[in-house]
């Protein structure tokens, strides 16, 4: 749980709502063709699931200064795969700083696949 006060009252953000924002965005991102469950929690979880879950992949960690994010996703054969991880990066610094306030320090990505 991220928190911090305002002058109009304390805020509590947990990381779940974060994982799914990023989430979110990052699986819109052009050349992103999914996100891998990054731990054993979420690989046993989706075993269950049928649905995709936004927050598979996601590890965020920090405190109401700074977050740093790690991402585990499978892109398309083909893609410039720079050119996406820049993508992803803009895109997570400004939807979590535009959405929560918090500004992002690192975002870790780690192409875990490719499908064409």
């Amino acid at each position: 749980m991220i928190a911090y006060e305002t002058r109009l009252g304390k805020i509590d953000i947990s990381e779940a709502y974060l994982s799914k924002l990023i989430g979110h965005e990052v699986t819109s991102c052009f050349g992103v063709v999914g996100m891998v469950p990054s731990n054993s929690r979420q690989k046993i979880f989706n075993k269950f699931s049928k649905a995709d879950q936004p927050d598979t992949g996601i590890k965020v960690t920090g405190d109401a200064d700074t977050v740093s994010v790690e991402l585990h996703i499978v892109v398309t054969y083909g893609m410039n795969i720079n050119a996406i991880a820049a993508s992803i990066t803009e895109k997570v610094k400004y939807v979590v700083k535009d959405t929560a306030g918090i500004t992002v320090s690192k975002v870790t990505i780690k192409i875990d696949g490719i499908k064409e």
